[in-house]
């Protein structure tokens, strides 16, 4: 029986960082992942696909919609939707394989099959052709999560689908209904709105992007709406009926109406929950509350000393970074290190266009909180660079302490917000003021000179380009 100083069971970005971490502080380091390969959701049907699809799908929307302003003169252009997929394959292609080659670089182990406790220290791997077991002194659980779904809708992945399905689909769709307005639905329905289909997005709350300050809902649906799509939010869905070459969604509309829809695919988005399906967590104590998580402490450890939890697995945001931030935190702390973690400056990224950001506190948050606050906002209208490329859609809103003027939450809408939110990131790591943002010298024209100006909106409204 091989023997480990660290076991992680799952390769996803927070698996196959926390082995990668552990191999570099000296640990004898093993990944074993039950898919042939390796990368998890994340790279394999989640991040990476989808985000090759955004892009593909944008430059078709470019091409066909701001081309001729920019005094690009081409014929129509066509959706060459089998190409759009093939290039997509590419890229998982490309991105897993230089995981493989890290796991090597590091000498980290690989496992192929299902990983399930025999006891605290012992791990059966069932493969494809046998079953074997290795042991290790501490073990890390990253298995990730899969699509959720509700109680009245059954997902037959041939037209009530998931985010899995919807990247790769034979051929584009003329309509689709998305059940649930958060990241993954609004990302994925914008993909196929900007090819062509017509897109009708079901949200149960008051507003889409339901979790964040509602600034962003707005603006975003602006957006979207230029685009094509519907959103109805206030929709409770009741059902969904595959027909064979369709299927029909009903709902109870804001006024408690019943109402149906009709379309080529039903693309169920209403998030994530953690799989740890036939792990044995029974068998060595490990308990998971209402919500199917593992409970941790603030070491990320289990009831059981030897064995962490990292990732979708436990509380806080289902997002890729954040678990990769807790497989370096695990690896540390087992290290004898003392890492640090703060989940208040995790950021949060919407990849639709004009993206979404954030980081920190909520409006909405800090007036329950009866926390005394200022805000800041400034428009991409009036930024020269936004102006330039055609991207003028969007705001960047500082919130910042009434009294001391330190940076409590950013929250913007707009090009690039993606790669700008690490800025406020950084700021309010080091508990910067918004003052201290206004003065920071910001290229120009950029379209980070946003952020600048919302911090100076919110120091005593001193915008100098509003």
């Amino acid at each position: 029986m091989s023997k480990f100083d660290v076991a992680v069971i799952g390769s996803g970005p927070g698996g196959y960082v926390a082995a990668i971490r552990c191999a570099q502080l000296g640990f004898k380091t093993a990944v074993i992942e039950r898919y042939n390969s390796l990368g998890g959701t994340c790279l394999n049907v989640g991040c990476i696909p989808s985000k090759a699809l955004l892009d593909s799908s944008e430059h078709f929307h470019n091409a066909a919609t701001t081309f001729k302003e920019h005094g690009i003169d081409i014929n129509a252009p066509k959706v060459n939707f089998g190409q759009m997929i093939k290039r997509k394959a590419g890229v998982v292609e490309q991105t897993v394989a230089g995981i493989d080659f890290l796991m090597k670089k590091n000498k980290i182990e690989v496992f192929h099959g299902h990983g399930s406790f025999v006891s605290k220290n012992k791990i059966s791997i069932a493969g494809e052709k046998d079953t074997q077991e290795i042991e290790a002194d501490k073990i890390i659980i990253a298995t990730g999560s899969k699509p959720a779904s509700l109680p009245n809708i059954e997902i037959d992945k041939d037209r009530i689908i998931t985010s899995t399905e919807a990247l790769s689909l034979k051929a584009l769709p003329k309509s689709m209904v998305v059940i649930g307005g958060g990241v993954i639905g609004l990302e994925l329905g914008s993909v196929y709105a900007r090819l062509g289909t017509e897109v009708t997005v079901l949200e149960y709350a008051k507003s889409i992007l339901p979790t964040m300050d509602a600034t962003m809902g707005k603006e975003l649906g602006k957006s979207l709406k230029k685009l094509g799509m519907k959103i109805l939010t206030g929709h409770q869905v009741t059902g969904a009926e595959n027909k064979g070459k369709s299927v029909t969604i009903t709902a109870k509309d804001k006024k408690g109406a019943d109402v149906s829809f009709d379309a080529d695919y039903c693309l169920v988005a209403i998030g994530r929950k953690p799989y740890t399906d036939k792990l044995g967590l029974d068998k060595v104590g490990i308990k998971t509350d209402d919500r199917g998580r593992i409970e941790t402490n603030d070491h990320l450890q289990t009831a059981v000393p030897n064995i962490y939890a990292i990732g979708d697995v436990v509380k806080g945001a289902m997002l890729a970074h954040k678990a990769e931030e807790e497989g370096v935190f695990v690896a540390e702390v087992m290290a004898g290190q003392k890492p640090h973690l703060n989940y208040n400056l995790i950021p949060g990224v919407v990849y639709t266009w004009p993206e979404v950001a954030a980081v920190g506190k909520t409006e909405e948050q800090l007036k329950e909180e009866g926390i005394k606050y200022k805000t800041g906002s400034f428009s991409f209208k009036a930024s020269g660079r936004a102006r330039a490329s055609m991207d003028t859609d969007g705001v960047v809103k500082i919130l910042a302490d009434a009294e001391t003027d330190e940076i409590l939450g950013v929250h913007m809408v707009g090009p690039r917000a993606a790669d700008m939110i690490a800025e406020a990131v950084v700021a309010m790591e080091y508990r910067a003021s918004a003052e201290d943002i206004g003065r920071f010298c910001h290229a120009h024209p950029t379209f980070t000179e946003a952020i600048k100006e919302a911090a100076l909106a919110a120091t005593d409204n001193r915008a100098l380009h509003a």
